[in-house]
């Protein structure tokens, strides 16, 4: 299995970010976080500083199996505005067997805005929908089309993250992850004594 690459610019979304680092770990998927800064230290949208694993500039792209987009703003904009990324993804895309996950306003920000979601279906953060440029916007939590996976924002990030874990190595390996989690059903996660 090949590398996987979650990219972390200033006025990232923390959740979304470490969620999907931490579930692809468990599966035992390799995957990094890359700065696109000139820091390994990039801070995210609400004041959270993480340390990412290597710098873009210093990292050898070889036909990863996911390139990975957290939301957040402005996170999702200095994503789209960093132009060696930019043909990294227009690459992975054209790529046969190069795939994509983005989430919250990353979707539409970046991918929307590159036009790599010409003729897809996908999901974005409500409000970013217009930047989805020739994509068809689904009002779901998460969205599999093609080599996409979407999703709408932090509260599904475990969600978006078992997905990418269910497209890379199967549903078997997911459910274990989820339940090792404990991540249940929505219905079966709440209960109330009133």
């Amino acid at each position: 299995m090949k590398q996987s690459f979650v990219f972390l610019a200033q006025g990232f979304e923390e959740v979304e970010a470490l969620t999907v680092v931490d579930v692809l770990r468990r599966a035992g998927i390799p995957v990094k976080t890359v700065s696109i800064t000139e820091s390994l230290q990039v801070t995210g949208a609400h004041g959270i500083s993480v340390k990412a694993d290597v710098l873009y500039d210093s990292t050898l792209f070889d036909a990863p199996e996911w390139l990975i987009l957290p939301g957040g703003m402005p996170g999702s904009e200095h994503l789209y505005n960093f132009a060696p990324l930019q043909g990294l993804l227009e690459r992975q895309v054209k790529g046969e067997r190069g795939r994509v996950a983005a989430i919250c306003a990353a979707p539409a920000v970046v991918l929307g805005q590159l036009g790599l979601l010409k003729d897809a279906k996908a999901t974005c953060y409500p409000g970013f929908e217009e930047l989805l440029q020739g994509a068809k916007y689904i009002d779901s939590p998460v969205v599999v089309d093609g080599k996409f996976i979407t999703s709408s924002g932090p509260a599904n990030a475990l969600p978006w993250a078992l997905t990418i874990v269910r497209e890379t190595v199967g549903s078997r390996q997911s459910s274990q992850v989820a339940g090792g989690m404990l991540a249940y059903p929505p219905e079966c996660s709440t209960v109330d004594f009133g």
